[in-house]
């Protein structure tokens, strides 16, 4: 019974009490180790995404250098080829003023030399450049917003959309003026810090006393518009898009 349990001394207790304090101690010790190997493993966790989500980015910014370099050849190619034609259209009419006969077209005609080297370091990296700005516009765009993710998300489908519009309809003036006091565009691109930047990245100018942004037909940049459209598409669908 509870009357016949030897009493303990102070010793004893002191003891005991030690004992209990050093298993709770040990307890807690274990306790603190395991969260610690559990923050650990999440800590991994993320960090893996991150790099992937990172790998991913930079890859998908790769093939899209790769496609706007491929671009640009071919842009390149057919401005060679239109030269060589509107020079063979002026030998063959300075001959014809001179009596002679048209030129024989299986005639075997000397190769074009190679190109220099130095030329072809020079190509153009504007659309590089461009694409690195734009990036940076929608990053800050987020970071600016980012706890409110449906305000971020909706501006994107925004731009999105007014580039879509502009590339597919390129002689739609609709399309290519915005007026900048409209209520819907204030509220989803306007008032966002950096909503109007990329725009004007795009080609898109003020105009009429900062009233609308207009994009003139001649400045239409079908390869501009293609690298927004990839970095909007980017932005909406890489849910790490910012936070890197």
């Amino acid at each position: 019974t509870e009357a016949n349990k030897p009493s303990l001394s102070p010793e004893e207790m002191k003891i005991k009490a030690q004992e209990l304090r050093e298993r709770a101690r040990k307890k807690k010790e274990e306790e603190e180790r395991r969260m610690e190997r559990e923050r650990e493993k999440e800590r991994i966790r993320i960090g893996k995404e991150l790099l992937e989500a990172k790998r991913i980015e930079e890859d998908n910014e790769r093939k899209r250098m790769i496609e706007l370099r491929r671009l640009e050849k071919e842009e390149e190619k057919r401005a060679r080829e239109k030269i060589r034609q509107k020079l063979e259209e002026d030998k063959a009419e300075r001959r014809r003023k001179l009596g002679l006969p048209p030129e024989d077209p299986a005639a075997p005609k000397p190769s074009a030399p190679p190109p220099v080297e130095e030329k072809k370091r020079a190509l153009p990296v504007r659309p590089a450049t461009k694409a690195e700005r734009m990036r940076d516009c929608l990053r800050n765009l987020k970071q600016q917003n980012k706890d409110d993710d449906a305000k971020v998300k909706r501006a994107f489908q925004t731009l999105l959309t007014y580039i879509g519009n502009v590339a597919k309809n390129p002689d739609e003036e609709k399309f290519r003026k915005i007026r900048l006091t409209n209520a819907t565009f204030q509220e989803r691109v306007g008032n966002l810090h950096g909503g109007i930047e990329f725009l004007q990245l795009c080609g898109f100018e003020k105009l009429e006393g900062n009233e609308f942004l207009f994009l003139a037909r001649d400045k239409v940049d079908k390869a501009v518009l293609n690298t927004a459209g990839a970095e909007l598409n980017s932005a909406i669908t890489n849910p790490f898009f910012g936070v890197l």
